[in-house]
């Protein structure tokens, strides 16, 4: 093995590699149970590669056997069913874990200098995967997938000048058909994928290079031993390897758990009209997009004009872009920026509350909930500049804080 070892080394840098990326990466000590989501994340976009192309050797992408090819996988392809709710509940997984995996960022100040561009690149995975969330969505063609696709495609109509042609660009015609389904397969599973391969390999980089942030907000490079190394800092591998292995394994007992016993989540990760037909002569009273994208949805339906909503959602999706720049507190973490710390978490109560508005029906007595939420929401991000400048904060401590 060691000189097999020896020959690859010789002809590929994989000791270089796994030297200054794993073994002597070093990483805070003071990690915490958020910090488990980073590595589950790769995980599950790894299970998702997998069941993807599986589920793609049986896909038929045509307006008049989509459906019928992924009524096949689910019930007559052995273990077909097993490989599609892992797919399926594998996307909505994705995003509780991207929500922690931001949340994360938010409450310990990630985002700020040096990891401006990591922030950047990270929310940038984000708005990519709600577009491959939004293109699979479409693609087994029920008669929820059908009506989303109409009513998401035609939000680009709103775009002045351009909007119309975008449309039918997007759609490939007039309506959602085969060259749509065609259009999102392509885009899906080679186009925005590569750009999410690239984009994590980029975000995976800037991390390292800059290093991890940890719960205290403190920069472990400031303070190295007589060996060059932090102080405050443990090497990458095996002791988060370890760890991180621990808890892939918890992770895939709740994801056992879910796809077995409640594989739709009481229509939560899977509707029931995902179920039926695509059908242009029966539509829906309410359509409502999944989960993870409803709060965006909420706030484009919290305006009466659609293209202010348009509007709304848009800065809505844009402005945690700027959040490096809109915190001016010289204190990174949240532990000890109390003020702030209420601002997070009321961010995130809202947040899904928006989620669950988003996915009721568009009734009058859900409207003052959407307005207030999305007041809320741009709220945060416009006093920030000036509350984050005058906030009291606490004494941070020299080292970290085990």
């Amino acid at each position: 093995m060691s000189k097999f070892a020896d020959w690859l080394n010789d002809r590929f840098p994989a000791r270089e590699m796994m030297r200054e990326h794993m073994t002597e990466y070093y990483a805070p000590k003071n990690f915490n149970i958020l910090y488990y989501t980073g590595s589950l994340l790769l995980f599950m976009f790894f299970l998702q590669l997998i069941s993807g192309f599986l589920l793609m050797a049986h896909y038929v992408p045509t307006s008049q056997d989509a459906f019928n090819s992924v009524q096949g996988i689910m019930y007559d392809t052995k273990w077909g069913w097993l490989i599609r709710y892992m797919h399926v509940d594998g996307v909505s997984l994705i995003f509780v874990l991207l929500y922690l995996h931001i949340g994360r960022g938010m409450l310990y100040g990630s985002y700020r200098r040096p990891r401006e561009l990591l922030w950047i690149i990270g929310y940038v995975i984000y708005i990519l995967m709600m577009g491959e969330a939004f293109f699979g969505y479409i693609l087994p063609f029920g008669n929820l997938s059908y009506w989303a696709g109409q009513v998401i495609t035609s939000i680009l109509h709103a775009i002045p000048f351009i909007g119309p042609g975008l449309t039918t660009l997007a759609r490939g015609g007039p309506g959602i058909g085969t060259a749509t389904l065609e259009r999102f397969l392509a885009l899906h599973t080679v186009l925005w994928f590569l750009m999410l391969v690239a984009m994590i390999l980029m975000h995976i980089l800037a991390l390292h290079q800059v290093g991890s942030n940890n719960p205290d907000g403190i920069e472990i490079k400031a303070l190295k031993g007589p060996d060059g190394h932090p102080l405050d800092g443990i090497p990458f591998h095996p002791y988060y390897t370890v760890k991180d292995i621990f808890g892939v394994a918890v992770w895939l007992t709740i994801f056992a758990a879910i796809i077995f016993y409640a594989p739709t989540m009481h229509g939560v990760f899977l509707e029931r009209t995902t179920f039926f037909r695509a059908n242009p002569m029966v539509g829906l009273p309410d359509v409502t997009p999944p989960w993870y994208l409803a709060p965006y949805y909420a706030m484009l339906r919290a305006v009466p004009n659609k293209y202010w909503g348009i509007g709304l959602m848009a800065l809505a999706i844009v402005l945690p872009f700027f959040l490096p720049w809109l915190d001016r507190n010289p204190v990174h973490s949240s532990r000890y920026r109390p003020v702030y710390r209420a601002m997070i978490i009321l961010m995130a109560v809202v947040f899904f509350t928006l989620a669950w508005v988003g996915e009721q029906p568009p009734l009058p007595k859900y409207f003052f909930i959407e307005r207030l939420g999305a007041a809320i929401y741009i709220g945060f991000y416009v006093l920030l500049p000036i509350v984050s400048s005058i906030e009291p904060t606490r004494k941070v401590p020299e080292r970290v804080q085990a």
